[in-house]
């Protein structure tokens, strides 16, 4: 069947599901409802087997260590998605520190405003905090409806648990500007309150997905005064990912004795090199978050002189791992992409030049079909802005020197540059031969699948 005739095939067939949800939404009895779960049963299972799983994923979810002082849960809630999780809470142990980064995007949404606005208030040493997310809805762009829907989900939480709401952090992920239907969230938050556990962390990976196709886990320890420290973090994003975060919802979790401030300078001076440093199609979203939890129930000592330097090169190294796992499973994608750009005049140049490459459209697609079109990446160089000279440049793929001198290098053959192409992870290398100026930044290809998704997103 073509790829066209199936997706027809999968719009009648939902059509058809509707109907005979609606038939015996009017019928009543076990019988009904029975055949109802049933239906659910079915549509879920083909809509998993239609959504294919990146070939770059990971062969399966990391064994993250359980992080004492936090506690993980999710539900299914309706709020966009049937039949799945889609909502995840955690609870935070009183003492627990709090950092975050966020979107710069001017439209960013209630959520994003209103974790920025808690995380500047005064916090009382003891106050517990708690994160809830819900994905299907980005709550992005609903004036004060979504004001009133963060206020409402937050609160309830807060009664629940009993901490102030000021301490507790929301995040919503999916279509924007479309008013949240909180009322489906905090008519289960009893329900996630009761099943909180500190091994459910997995569970929550998977409920924060919208077009992921694999959840996000990634985790590191290190050694401290008298006792060992653990970081665990997730992450969901796919489409929408560019610099200023993305599309991205990330939670970093350790049991570290940490203070606030501490936390932040760390969070903040990491974040260009991993989170803003990855592109999968230049759109910036309106809901990245990024939040950091120290809950300081490690049996070793506070965090500082050498165990704190551990301490930020194991943080960056989970924060980079997130982040290359979200490129890795960009919509459609198939190949990971590392654009290393070196000899600039500044880093800033580098940056210009390693995004132009990274995000243009005619590169990606060389990538998607495997096509050594180096010209593109020459192209790209040129319309960057930067500070460039063509008799300086020098153009790799992997160990292949593809061009130097403005001109391509005598030895270099066609065939070995597509040969080079057909691998899953690959290296494009640039020197720009005037200065010390550097930038690293990861990509994917550009595939048919990207329009696909993006197409069919709302329908």
């Amino acid at each position: 069947m073509a790829k066209t005739d199936w997706k027809a095939e999968a719009k009648a067939l939902k059509k058809k599901v509707r109907k005979l949800k609606d038939s015996l939404a009017a019928a009543a009895g076990p019988v009904a409802e029975a055949v109802q779960e049933a239906v659910g049963d079915v549509v879920a299972a083909a809509k998993k087997a239609m959504k294919p799983v990146s070939p770059l994923a990971p062969e399966h979810f990391p064994a993250l260590p359980a992080i004492k002082g936090a506690e993980f849960a999710a539900v299914e809630a309706g709020v966009r998605y049937q039949n799945r999780k889609d909502v995840m809470l955690v609870r935070l142990a009183p003492g627990t520190t709090m950092a975050g980064v966020f979107t710069r995007s001017s439209t960013r949404s209630a959520c994003v405003r209103d974790c920025q606005a808690k995380l500047a208030m005064k916090v009382p040493a003891d106050a517990g905090a708690a994160i809830i997310v819900n994905s299907g809805n980005s709550n992005a762009f609903t004036g004060k409806l979504g004001d009133e829907a963060v206020a409402a989900v937050t609160g309830a939480v807060a009664e629940a648990l009993g901490v102030p709401a000021s301490r507790v952090f929301s995040s919503s992920t999916g279509v924007i500007g479309e008013p949240l239907p909180f009322e489906k969230i905090t008519a289960r938050v009893p329900d996630l309150v009761a099943a909180l556990k500190e091994d459910a962390v997995e569970m929550a990976a998977q409920a924060i997905m919208t077009t992921d196709t694999f959840p996000k886990g990634a985790a590191a320890t290190v050694q401290g005064e008298g006792g060992t420290i653990h970081i665990a973090g997730i992450a969901k994003g796919s489409g929408m990912i560019a610099p200023d975060m993305a599309t991205m919802l990330v939670y970093i979790f350790t049991d570290a004795k940490i203070g606030a401030n501490q936390l932040q300078k760390i969070l903040s001076r990491n974040v260009d090199d991993t989170f803003n440093s990855i592109t999968v199609d230049s759109d910036t979203s309106t809901s990245d978050t990024l939040l950091i939890a120290a809950t300081g129930q490690s049996a070793a000592a506070e965090v500082k002189g050498p165990v704190l330097k551990a301490f930020e090169t194991a943080l960056r190294g989970v924060m980079r791992d997130l982040a290359l796992q979200v490129v890795r499973d960009g919509e459609g994608a198939t190949k990971l992409v590392e654009v290393r750009v070196t000899g600039a005049a500044s880093d800033e140049d580098a940056a210009k030049v390693a995004f132009a490459i990274a995000n243009s459209p005619l590169v990606k697609t060389a990538v998607a079909g495997q096509d050594p079109n180096w010209g593109r990446i020459v192209a790209a160089i040129g319309k960057s802005g930067a500070e460039a000279d063509r008799d300086r440049l020098t153009i790799r793929f992997g160990d292949i020197l593809v061009a130097q001198n403005g001109w391509r290098n005598p030895d270099y053959r066609e065939e070995d540059g597509a040969a080079y192409m057909q691998g899953q992870e690959l290296v494009f290398a640039v020197d720009l031969g005037l200065g010390k100026g550097r930038r690293t930044v990861w990509t994917c290809d550009l595939t048919a699948r990207y329009v696909e998704i993006n197409a069919d997103y709302r329908s």
